[in-house]
């Protein structure tokens, strides 16, 4: 509906050696061509104001993926307004900057004072002049106050979950899959086909505490930016691809690099069935982002870091055929096969694994009788209680869970007795622990020592944390 100049228009994308692409440039880009052509007053605007979204050829305003983290962006850059798409205003809002919501071009003109065709606004009752946006209530909260409730529309919140009273049988399986979730340990399931290792692994999801706000803005962020955001991402994520992903799903990258598994498993879990049948350059991928806690995508020209804090929990057989030791079916396998299958498993790996779980074949009657089985809520309560002692012995450094310690926080804020120094020295020779593996005993024990309430380390929690280790050679 605006007279535009009929001559040639330069767009000057600056600076030059960033990469640009995608549609959210398209609102800024015409707005900038109102301006200059006139139809757009000056003001404070052009320097308080930043603008984001997808243009139809009709005018109307299309959402556009990553929202979240340009608004992150934009507040720390000193704006105090974002004008984005309607459909893209929650999530904007969750960043604590205002938000103007638009749906056309028309809208954005008008809000910004131009002097066009008169058309419908969502703005004639509550206007720029009112300072208040729809929906601002939920979004000038303060980090420490916000409640999950003002925080709109949701993803996954709703989305049903096994709950471990499901699980029948396997105790000792839910023992350990308890540990990892109270200390952020990754786990390595091995058993034959139909022990309940897949349903162990959708069970462990619905027991970890719901993520902090910080943790929220950040999932979010991440699955904003690959485009799969619904809403706020409120619960831990729970992502189980495929084990014939390619590499790049899984990892992340391409010619523009994209997150991808690994880093939308962010603050969440990584469930990996048929571990070993994970391609080798997957599997030893896994190496930096379960030491380090992010993953590094290299291209010729950039390098980039995406975050990748996640629980890895891995299933897989204990032989091809899936039978190997089993009482009620023979192995067929050859014994060339078996060794091959162990063999896709480096020791790096096996290393990087805190709790190796045997998943037994559960009895018949066990799965006819009526469930006792502990449910998921209660177990959810003594994890949150132990991840509040982790976080007050924490608080003055920039981790959260035992297993984020490093070496220098190991010795830092975990003391073991004479006796227990021998005794760990002696089971780690006759186990032949690497010295990771030697830390993260320590660290899985002062996990079962949190969830016991216990100040101290004492042996029975060494000895749980040192009957955790791989009983398969590789």
């Amino acid at each position: 509906g605006f007279k535009f100049p009929a001559r040639r228009v330069t767009v000057n994308l600056a600076p030059a050696q960033t990469r640009k692409e995608g549609t959210h440039y398209d609102l800024p880009i015409a707005l900038a061509a109102l301006s200059a052509s006139g139809h757009l007053p000056g003001g404070p605007w052009e320097a308080s104001h930043c603008f984001v979204g997808e243009l139809a050829l009709d005018g109307t305003l299309r959402p556009v993926p990553g929202v979240l983290a340009m608004s992150l962006e934009a507040r720390a850059r000193g704006f105090e307004t974002m004008v984005v798409p309607s459909a893209n205003a929650a999530e904007a809002e969750a960043s604590g900057i205002k938000v103007m919501p638009v749906g056309s071009l028309r809208e954005a003109a008008r809000f910004l004072g131009a002097e066009g065709p008169e058309t419908e606004s969502s703005f004639e009752d509550d206007g720029p002049e009112s300072g208040k946006a729809p929906g601002s209530e939920a979004m000038l909260f303060e980090r420490n106050g916000a409640r999950i409730e003002d925080l709109g529309p949701r993803s996954g919140a709703a989305r049903s979950r096994t709950c471990m009273s499901e699980v029948k049988g396997q105790s000792l399986a839910k023992r350990a899959l308890e540990l990892a979730a109270a200390g952020g340990h990754n786990v390595a399931m091995f058993g034959p086909p139909g022990t309940g290792k897949t349903m162990l692994a959708r069970a462990f999801a619905g027991i970890l505490p719901p993520l902090t706000f910080p943790e929220i803005l950040e999932a979010t962020g991440i699955h904003s930016a690959a485009g799969i955001a619904r809403g706020l991402v409120v619960t831990p994520p729970y992502r189980a691809p495929h084990h014939t992903g390619s590499y790049v799903a899984l990892v992340g990258g391409g010619a523009s690099p994209r997150p991808g598994e690994i880093t939308l498993a962010h603050t969440g879990v990584l469930f990996l069935d048929e571990f070993p049948e994970f391609d080798k350059r997957v599997l030893e991928a896994l190496r930096q982002p379960l030491e380090d806690r992010r993953v590094t995508v290299a291209r010729a020209k950039h390098t980039i870091d995406f975050p990748a804090r996640f629980i890895l929990i891995a299933a897989m057989n204990p032989c091809p055929c899936g039978f190997r030791g089993t009482k009620t079916r023979n192995c067929v396998c050859a014994p060339r096969d078996i060794a091959r299958y162990e063999r896709k498993l480096s020791g790096p790996i096996v290393d990087r694994i805190d709790v190796w779980l045997q998943v037994a074949e559960v009895k018949h009657t066990d799965l006819s009788a009526e469930s006792t089985e502990e449910k998921s809520i209660t177990i959810k309560e003594k994890i949150t209680k132990a991840r509040a002692i982790q976080s007050a012995r924490f608080a003055a450094e920039k981790i959260s869970l035992n297993a984020e310690m490093s070496a220098k926080q190991l010795t830092q804020f975990v003391k073991l007795s004479k006796e227990l120094t021998d005794l760990l020295n002696t089971s780690a020779t006759r186990l032949m622990l690497s010295a990771r593996a030697y830390h993260r005993v320590i660290k899985l024990a002062r996990t079962i020592a949190d969830l016991d309430n216990s100040a101290d380390i004492k042996e029975p929690h060494l000895l749980e944390a040192l009957q955790y280790r791989p009983k398969i050679q590789n």
